[in-house]
């Protein structure tokens, strides 16, 4: 596709090739895998009160201080790796986040033993189909953001606010929120 003919969604349309990469071929892209799914979920949450830019800048960062985002390895830090992370330059330094990305992998890693696997329980939501806008506006957050959201908070994690998680449905493809005008728009008509 010419460069010249490619329209995005307006939040990508001017902005930074990394951000416009992310826009083109991972915002949006349903995803299944537990790890990539808690990845997201840990970002959105760093991300909150920030620009996702600003994530999208220290992703690399976040991998290799968050040990890939191995789960299980995360749900086990202790009060030593909650001092090395506060001291990396190269994340967002938040001790309230740090926390609460130790405290939700341990959420996870138990949704994943009473479901087998987090997509399981995630694309459960709704019936295991990509959900697409209907709305001309974008909306911050949805019933569905919300129930997840409300589901998420009971079982004990942090950062999953609505706004946050109707944010990580976008990312993860659960939703499909691609602007009419945008190139990798799907008409719903026929979904």
């Amino acid at each position: 596709m010419d460069k010249e003919t490619i329209h995005r969604c307006t939040w990508a349309e001017n902005a930074e090739a990394i951000y416009q990469n992310y826009h083109d071929n991972e915002w949006g892209v349903p995803v299944y895998e537990d790890q990539k799914l808690f990845e997201m979920l840990i970002l959105e949450g760093f991300q909150a009160g920030l620009s996702w830019l600003t994530i999208l800048k220290k992703r690399e960062h976040f991998r290799k201080a968050f040990d890939y985002f191995d789960v299980a390895c995360i749900a086990a830090y202790d009060e030593d790796k909650i001092t090395e992370l506060m001291q990396n330059k190269g994340i967002v330094r938040n001790r309230r986040k740090i926390c609460a990305a130790i405290q939700n992998a341990k959420v996870f890693l138990a949704i994943q033993k009473e479901y087998g696997t987090f997509s399981e329980y995630l694309w459960g939501f709704t019936n295991h189909q990509v959900q697409y806008l209907q709305d001309k506006e974008m909306p911050v957050t949805t019933p569905l953001s919300d129930s997840i959201s409300k589901d998420l908070k009971k079982r004990g994690m942090k950062f999953v606010g609505s706004t946050i998680i109707y944010s990580y449905l976008q990312a993860v493809g659960v939703v499909h929120d691609h602007h009419k005008g945008c190139f990798l728009h799907v008409d719903d008509s026929n979904n």
